[in-house]
């Protein structure tokens, strides 16, 4: 496998289904970044009037970045699926850095990840990045079949989609189960 695209998420974040919060992959250069997109469902903003809130909005970039993108590269690494992957670690925030939120989202609201990985190293990730909200109907496949790593680097898009927010220093690791077990 060569990147993610076309690759169900559920086989990357093996977490249930009431906590994944990605829906599909769109765009992804291993060690340089990644474009997912979430569409939030009822139960995303149930009792929190309607809203996706903003802290299930830094858990989806996470899950885009650095737990889709570490777990590719850990089982590229290690030679296994992320199912035995998942036999051994564990994954973990270990911090979040700044995040500057400009807009909303609202149940049925596709919604983009970009996330580019500023470090990997020792099963740990760090990755900045963007949300926006996708214009209605557009096919994001198609959209972001000719992407590139220039464009990814400015955030280059069509005005229709508005930026929701700005993460940076969103930081995971991969822990080994052992920890867990004392």
């Amino acid at each position: 496998m060569e990147n993610l695209i076309g690759t169900a998420p559920e086989q990357m974040l093996l977490h249930g289904p009431k906590k994944r919060l990605l829906d599909a992959y769109h765009w992804h250069e291993p060690k340089i970044g990644i474009i997912a997109s979430y569409t939030p469902k009822a139960r995303d903003v149930e009792d929190h009037f309607g809203l996706f809130r903003g802290v299930d909005q830094i858990e989806a970039f996470a899950q885009a970045t650095i737990v889709s993108c570490a777990t590719f590269l850990e089982c590229q690494k290690q030679n296994c699926t992320p199912l035995q992957l998942k036999d051994k670690f564990i994954p973990a925030f270990i911090s979040v850095g700044n995040v500057n939120f400009h807009d909303y989202l609202q149940e049925g609201e596709t919604f983009i990840s970009i996330g580019k990985i500023k470090f990997y190293k020792f099963r740990q990730m760090v990755a900045d990045g963007r949300i926006y909200k996708a214009p209605k109907g557009l096919d994001l496949a198609q959209y972001f079949s000719d992407f590139d790593e220039s464009k990814l680097d400015n955030y280059t898009l069509n005005d229709d989609f508005v930026l929701v927010a700005e993460l940076f220093d969103i930081t995971g690791r991969a822990l080994k189960k052992e920890v867990f077990k004392r």
